[in-house]
């Protein structure tokens, strides 16, 4: 019996891995489809292949073969990344076939043609960005069905047709640009139906008929663009909230009340604002669907119950034969590890696991590669030729640190150090180092980075070498290809960010900043971005892209230290564009972003206007402070919360200077050199330009 079990075991586990292999060749693997996809879509973005030579049938996508493609912790592709490659081709059809797809970013290329319909059917795709190009045809109303879409970029392109009513499915839809294209119709009513909407912009087309009163009740809408068309009837008097960030001019006959440039409405305009809007929706009630239905039609598939039932049942051998396998892998394991080494301790388990004191908690390698990762400042999945510790020496203030340590400062990132988590590709926590030093350790995802090595250590680099007494202080960083984690290591500021200085209600538990304190805020923060600008021996000049009052952490001496800078040059452009959103949603974005796409030094100042504005004001949101700040009504504009205890020949200066800094024209804006030397000399006049 004794010599009979074990053949019978062997017999059993081999049948069952036959039978496995049988299931496997029977169906294709989900990476040969998508890989099979990832061709198809070259062969139509770029027909000449010249320039997605990295795309081929033998490369892996998810091991970074795939110049522009990344995959998500399952190993499907999550991201395409190709803005600005010069692809002259056509987005086809099969793209929809890249299912778990949450990123496609091709502006700024030449691509041609329709946009499929069936890119609809990508129900994970939150930011499609397809700008900037020469898509012609009309916006497919299968856009509709996704509803996870956050933003849809299509500006700049020549689509014709009506803007789908069906957009206003869109629940999570932030930001939506369609101007520069040949749109006509009317704005459908349903886009105010959108409530998470920040940034609208439908300008330079041929629109027609009146603005939606529906989009003026939009809570969260920032920015609303609707010049250059051939609109008429009467603006919706609460979009004055908006100020200059509503643009209306050059249509054909709009009127209302309270707006520059605008002819007062008459009884026949306001006569015919009453009736029902002719060309907002297109759908009748019954054809809007309650729910958005992301399932592929079954006929369009080829599927039957008969092809259903099939694959219930493989799925259930599958599942029987990998729960086999795992046993006998199991068996075998421990009969070679009892039989052969005799090893009692392999599973024991430290009683200080059990324990809540993070000081008594230790860790256990598992195995001598794990340990020669922990206890040195090498990691073995790492080519020391990739240049990551010449890059240490080149820095001498800049500290390698091995994983134990950031581990252990971090309690092993426990919930309870966690300082905030940016969407889903990195998060902060406070740490403390053996020594005492409190640290904020910046956990990045590796597939949130920038796949070309070479790219990510110039982007580290370039983070070494900043260092001024207005920026957060790199300390060090730590980098594990084996965990695909990066970490960043930043001293610890202790009164956390500026924004939890706005919106207070001074009632003695907020705490209210004074008026030196805001003043000394506002000079920092010019100084800090005048530093990144500046092009030095030691640095080259950065903007920092992202500036805003979260990305200002406020010191123990109320000194104010930036964040965030130069953390663009180690991410992947996809997760860069993501951030786009919230800055729209504040209003830090500049509004020339819309057309060109890109940043400059400009787009720096326009956010550190905003700021200013905030910082005056106490309050967070600043679109409709303008009118007060250009009438030089203070009392209107300064924090009540200050109670009249300020500089009003200060306060002037500042307004102006965040005046002059939010202009709408990039070349009307000072740069931060000029406007932190306005700041410096206290003057009672503006600033100057200096273009």
């Amino acid at each position: 019996m004794g010599s009979a079990s074990p053949r019978s075991h062997g017999f059993l586990c081999s049948l069952l891995l036959l039978f496995f292999s049988f299931v496997v060749h029977q169906k294709p693997v989900r990476g040969s489809d998508e890989l099979r996809a990832l061709m198809e879509l070259k062969v139509s973005l770029d027909p000449e292949n010249r320039l997605l030579t990295s795309w081929t049938s033998e490369g892996e996508p998810c091991r970074g073969d795939f110049e522009g493609v990344a995959c998500d912790e399952s190993g499907k592709v999550a991201n395409i990344t190709l803005q600005g490659r010069g692809l002259s081709g056509s987005i086809a059809p099969v793209v929809a076939e890249l299912e778990g797809l949450t990123g496609l970013y091709l502006h700024f290329n030449n691509i041609s043609g329709a946009i499929p319909r069936e890119i609809g059917n990508l129900s994970q795709l939150t930011d499609l960005y397809l700008n900037v190009n020469n898509l012609s045809g009309s916006i497919p109303e299968a856009i509709g069905n996704m509803g996870g879409l956050q933003v849809l970029h299509l500006s700049n392109n020549k689509l014709t047709g009506s803007v789908p009513p069906k957009l206003g499915l869109l629940k999570n839809l932030n930001m939506l640009a369609l101007q520069s294209n040949h749109l006509n119709g009317a704005i459908p009513a349903t886009l105010g139906d959108l409530t998470e909407l920040t940034w609208l912009v439908v300008s330079f087309n041929q629109l027609f008929g009146s603005i939606p009163v529906k989009l003026s009740q939009l809570p969260q809408l920032t920015v609303l663009d609707v010049q250059s068309n051939l609109l008429s009837g009467n603006v919706p008097s609460e979009l004055k909230k908006l100020g200059g960030k509503f643009k209306y001019g050059n249509n054909t006959d709009l009127c209302g009340t309270g707006f520059t440039d605008l002819r007062a409405c008459t009884s026949a305009d306001l006569l015919n604002a009453s009736r029902p809007e002719p060309f907002s929706a297109g759908l009748a009630p019954q054809d809007i669907p309650q729910s958005v239905n992301i399932s592929a039609d079954c006929s369009a598939t080829h599927c039957s119950s008969s092809s259903k039932s099939t694959n219930e049942v493989i799925v259930v051998a599958t599942t029987i034969v990998v729960f086999g396998g795992m046993v006998c892998g199991l068996m075998a394991f421990l009969w070679f590890r009892l039989r052969k080494q005799k090893i009692g301790g392999l599973f024991e388990v430290s009683n200080s696991l059990l324990s809540t004191d993070p000081t008594k908690f230790s860790y256990r390698a598992a195995s001598p590669l794990i340990s020669l990762e922990y206890s040195s400042h090498w990691d073995p999945m790492t080519d020391e030729r990739s240049g990551i510790n010449g890059l240490c020496q080149e820095v001498s203030q800049i500290s390698r640190f091995n994983l134990e340590e950031v581990e252990c400062a971090t309690q092993y990132f426990s919930e309870v150090n966690l300082l905030g988590k940016k969407s889903s590709f990195a998060a902060t926590y406070k740490g403390i180092l053996r020594d005492g030093t409190q640290i904020a350790v910046k956990r990045i995802n590796k597939t949130s980075c920038k796949s070309e090595e070479a790219e990510f250590l110039k982007g580290l680099r370039t983070l070494m070498l900043l260092r001024h007494e207005n920026l957060v202080g790199l300390k060090g960083f730590c980098y594990s290809r084996a965990r695909g984690e990066c970490f960043l290591i930043y001293d610890f500021v202790a009164n956390g960010s500026l924004s939890e200085y706005l919106d207070v209600k001074g009632d003695g538990i907020h705490k209210v900043l004074d008026w030196s304190m805001r003043v000394s805020i506002i000079k920092g923060i010019a100084k800090g971005t005048e530093y990144l600008h500046s092009d030095r021996a030691n640095k080259p000049s950065l903007l920092h892209q992202n500036l805003s009052a979260a990305k200002v952490l406020i010191d123990h001496q109320f000194n104010p230290l930036l964040s965030g800078s130069g953390l663009h040059k180690l991410l992947a452009d996809d997760v860069v564009f993501s951030s786009l959103k919230t800055s729209a949603a504040m209003g830090y974005l500049a509004p020339e972003y819309a057309t060109v796409g890109r940043f400059s030094e400009k787009s720096d100042v326009y956010a550190y206007g905003v700021i200013v504005f905030q910082i005056l004001t106490g309050k967070m949101r600043t679109s409709h402070l303008r009118p007060e700040a250009e009438s030089g009504k203070l009392e209107d504009l300064i924090d009540e919360n200050l109670q009249g205890n300020y500089s009003k020949p200060e306060a002037a200066t500042l307004a102006g200077i965040a005046l002059l800094c939010t202009s709408e024209v990039p070349s009307q804006r000072p740069t931060i050199e000029a406007a932190l030397q306005e700041i410096r000399s206290g003057s009672n006049c503006c600033c100057r330009s200096k273009n």
